[in-house]
């Protein structure tokens, strides 16, 4: 029978075949490095912003999965490198023979499989950031003043760090600090009248103001920080409420960690999509190579032409054979005719 996508190889091409898996083998190691380097500075990024993503975002699970994918085409990659620098050398051949069949298998199954959910999650899951920092966000803001409750000590400090280092204040902009108490009851003063006002004046007893954390201030402003009474336009003087960007950052927090992340996501996703396709291009070429040096027993200058494939011949019919006796298996079967009575006997008189 013949084999499953036959190539003939005489000994130029086989000699070019393993110089060339060579190259795209450590080309393949070099993108699984690089898939390593992404999906890892992506982790250490979720570690730090895991506060403010909601638990359920599943987002997270995307670095791990590209983790172990580019583990996997690393040493997809090394091993392709060595199996084809010794197919070279008849006498350094022959310890590889045993080790590539294990090799492909795992490159295929395993590698392939990583690949390939690893880039389906890169494609869908970015959808679910926005969501997942809406909800983290929103926590992260109602928290801030907890800096004596236990879970939530560092809430400030880490909000503060976020809006310094992103340049970017509240949610969707500065004005969401104005919903939420972010000053600790702890300093407030309890016979200033204007504190018991607000914080009675509030349904749920907090005490709002339309002010923001220092945090929020632009040092590049080139006036001091107004932090307080952002709403009253009689308050500060030269002060344009419709132009705080020139006080504090203009952008909220939700807008800069969604690109910043996505962007992050969307750079690891082409590493996988490099990573994939020289890993495929490295498994069928040592599949054409294992299969063309067994035929001439393992020694890649030896005489004539020789025949490689993808699969054996048999594999196609054994495939075929098999789907039809499972088709077969699962058609139901004709009804049964019920069996036609005997014709009664007819009594025969006696002579």
């Amino acid at each position: 029978m013949a084999p499953v996508l036959p190539l003939v190889l005489p000994l130029q091409p086989r000699i070019r075949l393993a110089q060339g898996l060579w190259l795209l083998s450590w080309l393949l190691a070099l993108a699984g490095g690089l898939t390593l380097l992404c999906s890892g500075h992506l982790l250490v990024q979720l570690r730090h912003l895991g506060t403010f993503l909601a638990p359920s975002c599943p987002f997270t699970v995307l670095p791990q999965a590209a983790l172990a994918a580019g583990v996997m085409a690393l040493g997809t990659g090394l091993g392709g490198a060595g199996a084809s620098r010794a197919s070279l050398d008849a006498a350094r051949y022959p310890p590889w023979r045993g080790v590539l069949s294990p090799l492909l298998v795992a490159g295929t199954a395993i590698g392939g499989g990583l690949l390939v959910l690893a880039l389906g999650l890169a494609l869908g899951l970015p959808g679910t950031l926005d969501v997942g920092l809406e909800e983290g966000l929103k926590t992260a803001l109602a928290h801030y003043k907890d800096t004596e409750v236990p879970g939530h000590c560092h809430a400030k400090r880490l909000m503060d760090e976020l809006q310094l280092k992103h340049h970017c204040c509240g949610r969707h902009g500065y004005k969401d600090w104005f919903g939420v108490q972010w000053v600790s009851s702890r300093y407030l003063d309890p016979s200033d009248q204007d504190v018991v006002d607000r914080i009675q004046s509030n349904v749920e007893g907090l005490y709002l103001t339309d002010g923001v954390p220092f945090s929020c201030c632009n040092p590049h402003s080139p006036r001091p920080c107004l932090q307080s009474r952002l709403a009253d336009p009689y308050a500060h003087p030269l002060f344009d409420p419709r132009q705080p960007n020139l006080n504090l950052w203009a952008q909220g927090c939700h807008a800069v960690l969604l690109g910043h992340l996505q962007g992050l996501a969307s750079t690891l996703g082409s590493m996988l999509a490099v990573t994939f396709l020289l890993q495929a291009l490295v498994l069928l070429g040592l599949r054409y190579l294992q299969t063309a040096l067994e035929g001439l027993g393992g020694v890649i200058d030896g005489e004539g032409e020789t025949q490689g494939y993808l699969f054996p011949g048999g594999l196609k019919d054994m495939l075929k054979t098999a789907w039809l006796q499972g088709r077969a298996a699962h058609r139901p079967a004709p009804e049964q005719a019920p069996p036609e009575e005997a014709p009664p006997k007819e009594d025969i008189p006696e002579a």
